[in-house]
């Protein structure tokens, strides 16, 4: 198919999403087939949590301001005049455009959330009460409602009223403090990990208030907490601490309780490396040609390694540098050593072996709309989520979406 090749006349010039399999809408999984969802939310965390909802089949019925979802604004990068991070979190929604301030509007939405099962807000508590947008109120038009709040520190406590963002909350979960290499400055994720693990949680979390409505009959009110989710992220160093007193520290990766577990350098190009069982200890050292070096009895327990993983880590450098990364995880490959390469985003975005799974795709929509997308990356039945609908445009479902419900 021919595509556009520059912005400015219709045409553009070619882009990495030019390469991508085209995938026409259509049905992919509908295990959440009838369950509407009216999602509240923008930014990152609550349009994922309810894109998550959406891909595994439920209705999602997108709320947003005469002015869009902040997220439809953030760029550059824009495509077609469309912003790449809405695009990222969107898919499979319909939008519907109200004006709060106005009376008739709200009225709209009531009759709107009387039709739905779940309500997915992101408003800090206090602004959820005052606009009458909190559990308490919206139950009172639909008594089984699911209702779903993704706030930066829960519905209690002292902080609960702070509005926070995501690079707040890798702040406050520790996250940042032992992320980068050893007397550098603490660095954030370099994706939106606490509104992703956020997002995730909240569409878990509803899923499992269904599966329990079905045999109850009752709604629930679900509270996700970026701080928490960014934090429970950390379980495995927080409990080490707790068990132990010591407190992990920025070590660019190197410190982990498996010995040996970190990047290396070869010749050319750096590789990741993973020896988490004296099994691979032993596989490794045999591909490299020195069974007798895996034998030694001081180098027999990962607890022995971890006390002689600086001459462990130098010795291993010393031969990893000798030849290119290539030859080196074809080697490993090859005996079963978990190793792989540090690929950057546009090697990621064209790694063959996950366009075989279907994970990159184009999504066409009508004449000129090209979206890329990430998939969902859950198969079932050996079956990936076919997506129903590109993210919406402003507005796109605003008429069809209030007849239906009686208010046009």
């Amino acid at each position: 198919m021919d595509r556009p090749s520059s912005e400015a006349d219709g045409r553009r010039d070619s882009l990495p999403c030019d390469r991508l399999p085209l995938v026409q809408a259509g049905w992919g999984f509908r295990h959440l087939e009838g369950i509407r969802v009216v999602d509240l939310t923008g930014s990152i965390a609550g349009p994922y949590a309810t894109m998550l909802l959406a891909d595994f089949g439920a209705e999602v019925i997108k709320v947003e301001r005469p002015q869009g979802d902040d997220a439809r604004h953030w760029g550059p990068p824009f495509l077609n005049g469309e912003a790449l991070w809405f695009a990222a979190v969107n898919r499979n929604k319909k939008s519907v455009v109200l004006d709060l301030s106005r009376p008739d509007a709200r009225a709209d939405l009531d009759a709107l959330i009387r039709t739905a099962d779940v309500v997915v807000t992101n408003q800090t508590p206090d602004v959820q009460a005052k606009l009458g947008m909190d559990y308490q109120t919206l139950r009172q038009l639909r008594e089984d409602l699911v209702f779903v709040s993704i706030t930066g520190f829960g519905l209690t406590g002292e902080r609960a009223d702070l509005t926070c963002y995501d690079l707040i909350a890798e702040g406050y979960s520790g996250i940042m403090d032992i992320t980068g290499p050893t007397g550098a400055e603490p660095q954030k994720i370099g994706a939106p990990a606490a509104d992703m693990l956020a997002g995730q949680d909240a569409a878990m979390a509803t899923m499992a208030v269904l599966f329990e409505r079905q045999k109850t009959g009752q709604g629930a009110q679900i509270d996700i907490s970026l701080v928490e989710s960014m934090t429970r992220f950390l379980a495995c160093r927080i409990s080490s601490y707790l068990g132990s007193g010591e407190v992990p520290v920025r070590s660019g990766g190197t410190d982990s309780v498996i010995a040996i577990y970190q990047p290396f350098e070869t010749a050319d190009l750096p590789l990741n490396l993973g020896l988490g069982s004296d099994a691979i200890w032993r596989r490794f050292w045999t591909a490299l040609g020195d069974p007798d070096f895996a034998a030694r009895p001081e180098y027999g327990s990962n607890i022995l390694r971890r006390e002689k993983r600086a001459e462990i880590v130098e010795r291993i450098q010393q031969i990893l540098r000798q030849q290119p990364r290539a030859r080196w995880l074809a080697l490993f490959a090859s005996a079963r050593i978990p190793a792989g390469p540090i690929n950057r985003v546009d090697e990621v975005a064209m790694d063959a072996a996950l366009h075989d799974r279907g994970l990159f795709f184009a999504l066409q929509d009508g004449p000129g709309r090209i979206v890329p997308q990430i998939g969902l990356g859950i198969r079932i039945d050996d079956r990936p989520a076919t997506p129903r609908a590109a993210p919406p445009l402003l507005g796109q479902h605003t008429d069809d979406i209030l007849a239906e419900i009686g208010r046009r």
